[in-house]
């Protein structure tokens, strides 16, 4: 199974101490040049970097076709990590792209790219019995709580559809 990822969602899931779950799910989840670099080098998030650093089981893996990402740049208004992401899910035809921004969700889509996001891993995790439904309702508390963009009705969603 290929696995590609965005920024925020690793953002995410390290504010809610719950980065293992991608492993564990996943074993292995590639992420681009521009999202490594994001996750590293951005000042805001600094004690994120070592966790990011730390995990073996995220691999950097350079996008190949760099005229594909000025194209996706210039027509959609993408930054630099999701449209690495979206290109690099696109070249490694990945099984899935983990992105919450809702503008590279839908180019993603309109690219036949299957998605999901921060929330989707927990409902994923959960179905899987890794995560609790009460945990993961902790977690998307903290999320909402964390200036993380979350409706009310995408938590309700996300709890109907777990066990």
């Amino acid at each position: 199974m290929t696995i590609v990822s965005d920024t925020t969602p690793i953002i995410s899931l390290i504010k809610i101490n719950r980065l293992d779950l991608l492993e564990k799910l996943f074993q292995e989840v590639l992420i681009p040049d521009a999202v490594y670099h994001e996750l590293t080098t951005n000042q805001t998030f600094s004690s994120e970097a070592e966790e990011v650093k730390k995990a073996a089981f995220l691999k950097v893996s350079p996008v190949q076709n760099k005229q594909s990402i000025q194209i996706l740049q210039a027509v959609s208004g993408l930054d630099d990590g999701e449209s690495e992401a979206i290109v690099l899910a696109g070249e490694k035809q990945s099984d899935v792209l983990i992105i919450d921004e809702r503008r590279g969700r839908k180019v993603a889509q309109q690219l036949g790219i299957t998605i999901t996001g921060t929330v989707g891993v927990l409902v994923q995790a959960n179905n899987e019995g890794m995560l609790s439904k009460a945990d993961a309702k902790i977690c998307l508390d903290f999320l909402k709580q964390s200036n993380i963009r979350l409706s009310e009705t995408l938590i309700q969603d996300a709890l109907n559809m777990m066990k």
